[in-house]
């Protein structure tokens, strides 16, 4: 099949990345990492930069996020610092919304703008140089990296809706380790496993990915670890938040970049980029999931798995004609969950990650799925005629989407997220008691541990009369490390400071 000229293709990729004190470090701003990731995507596809028309970014944490301050400056347009960078002079510049889901919801969103005929050549990129950051920041020898490039710019903001709750914040899910422990720590329960077993769990699922991130030449951990040992706290794998040991949680202190470059077919002939270049998107899905507290079952996502199967479905293929996937892996459940929507188990051959994962191969801010579609790419060219798997999630299993990719010539399909997306947000949701007084039952709780080996409890629950909260459990501190606290029976009040188990 010969593709209509409207029909999207991703024809380049390209990722860089840095390791404090190895050969070549060059203490590169984001800016920096970008512009060399989107040189090596250009060079990939064999286009110029002056025939981009659209460039877009993906946010740095220290900008997508509002109480986040840049330590050593930033630009205040990112997508045409790194376009002044490569010689481009596109019409529009974009800055996507946070989240991990960002990079494959650009490529969802401006595989939709080419079909309409609304753009040619499109760049995506982002990087983070957090690594870099972390070490110059007290030092006097820190370089600047503000720079302001002026033009034009859609800044989309920091999409933080329906995923921060200062209310939770207030009674210690300040962080992404213990907000994530509350739903592995449900479908524990579910499932009906022991501590034990699940954290055996955890190690099997995630020995492989570090097989693969060993291999990988921008992964920031490429070390060979065994599930024990991956499990098993030490000095060096200490506890983060029950079940997580470090070892097994995103590894954020990294600089890396990666970008992507899609074109119109008709664009793509007229630059002379060959056909087996080219890629094409034959599925796609973008859906947002409920609040914390809205979602039926804590251990589970309905956005997740829809948006995995949607991508599928449009596609025309089933799990098993998956050649390679690369599944969203910060912490455990985002990929037990998405592998089962699949119908793939933790120990298939094919194995669930193109790149390592974010605890191993790196979790470079909102970026990382940016990568795994650099690395999908890869393997479908050296494999024409398979199909390959990327599932991007941002926030707290909080936004979806996902892609289906080939070299087999596929004519680019709507998605039906919008119809998904209202059937999932018209099942009704429970209510949220913000000062909770009376009996109730745990349904879910988080374990936090500090440096120092202090300890923090917080529990989701149902009242009695059905609303939900959340709650500082510190005074069943021991019920939470050691039985089985999902479906017990406490007793909670509000006091100045918040809820508390009593």
């Amino acid at each position: 099949m010969t593709p209509s000229p409207r029909t999207p293709v991703l024809v380049g990729v390209g990722e860089v990345s840095e390791r404090l004190g190895e050969p070549g470090y060059r203490r590169r701003s984001p800016v920096d990492l970008a512009a060399d990731a989107a040189r090596e995507a250009l060079h990939d596809a064999g286009v110029d930069a002056s025939a981009v028309d659209t460039v877009a970014g993906v946010p740095q944490f220290e900008i997508s996020l509002p109480w986040a301050t840049p330590v050593l400056g930033a630009s205040d347009n990112f997508p045409r610092s790194v376009a002044a960078r490569i010689g481009a002079g596109p019409r529009r510049a974009v800055l996507e919304i946070g989240g991990g889901q960002a990079p494959q919801r650009l490529v969802n969103e401006f595989a939709a703008t080419i079909a309409a005929g609304h753009a040619d050549v499109v760049l995506l990129f982002g990087a983070e140089a957090i690594s870099t950051v972390g070490f110059y920041a007290s030092r006097d020898d820190r370089p600047d990296f503000t720079e302001s490039p002026g033009g034009s710019l859609e800044a989309r903001g920091s999409g933080l809706d329906g995923i921060v709750s200062m209310h939770h914040v207030a009674h210690g899910l300040s962080d992404t380790p213990s907000q994530y422990s509350l739903i592995d720590n449900a479908r524990r329960a579910r499932l009906a496993m022991s501590r034990a077993e699940y954290a055996a769990a955890i190690g099997g699922l995630f020995e492989p990915f570090t097989a693969v991130a060993a291999a990988h030449p921008h992964a920031a951990a490429p070390v060979f670890r065994d599930a024990a040992e991956l499990m098993t706290p030490t000095g060096t794998n200490r506890p983060i938040a029950d079940p997580y040991t470090r070892y097994v949680v995103a590894r954020e202190k990294v600089n890396q970049g990666a970008a992507v470059v899609l074109m119109s077919a008709e664009a793509a002939r007229r630059h002379g980029v060959r056909e087996e270049q080219w890629i094409h998107l034959a599925g796609h899905a973008d859906l947002d999931e409920r609040t914390m507290v809205e979602r039926p079952d804590y251990g589970n996502s309905p956005a997740a798995v829809r948006a995995a199967q949607h991508a599928l479905e449009t596609a025309g293929i089933t799990g098993p004609e998956l050649s390679t996937l690369d599944l969203y892996s910060c912490y455990a459940a985002p990929v037990f969950i998405v592998a089962e929507a699949l119908g793939v188990g933790p120990d298939d051959p094919r194995g669930l990650t193109a790149t390592g994962g974010l605890p191993f191969f790196g979790g470079p801010g909102n970026n990382y799925s940016m990568h795994a579609i650099a690395a999908v790419v890869r393997q479908l060219r050296a494999a024409p005629g398979t199909y390959g798997f990327v599932g991007a999630n941002g926030g707290i299993m909080s936004k979806h989407s996902t892609g289906v990719y080939t070299t087999i010539p596929s004519p680019f399909k709507p998605s039906e997220s919008a119809r998904i997306q209202a059937e999932l947000d018209a099942v009704p949701a429970p209510e949220e008691a913000l000062t909770a007084d009376g009996a109730g039952v745990v349904e879910t709780y988080a374990v936090k541990h500090r440096r120092g080996g202090e300890r923090e409890g917080i529990v989701l629950g149902r009242l009695d009369d059905g609303r939900r909260f959340v709650a500082r459990a510190d005074t069943i501190l021991d019920l939470l490390t050691t039985g089985e606290p999902i479906g017990e029976r406490v007793t909670v009040r509000s006091t100045p400071t918040g809820n508390v188990i009593a």
